[in-house]
């Protein structure tokens, strides 16, 4: 039965070497390879994109700190909080 919802993504085999350990340990659990492999990466891939976002905006974000470390914060005296 297709899966609905988003579009489904094109799978593809590939190889991949993990320490024996692990694998006797996942096999032991009933783990999804595949699954816990795609979960692993995807979390590696946002991570990787959000530090790359933090270094190409570096100067953006010490400059708007700087701002508001001298003037305060921009409408802070309308704030209900």
């Amino acid at each position: 039965m297709p899966k609905s919802g988003a579009a489904q993504a094109i799978r593809r085999a590939t190889n991949i070497t993990l320490p024996a350990d692990l694998l006797l340990e996942a096999g032991a659990l009933g783990l999804n390879l595949s699954l816990a492999c795609e979960q692993g990466l995807k979390a590696e891939i946002v991570h990787r994109h959000g530090a790359r976002w933090l270094e190409e905006n570096r100067e953006a974000l010490i400059s708007s700190n700087d701002y508001v470390e001298y003037n305060g914060l921009p409408l802070s005296e309308f704030r209900q909080f």
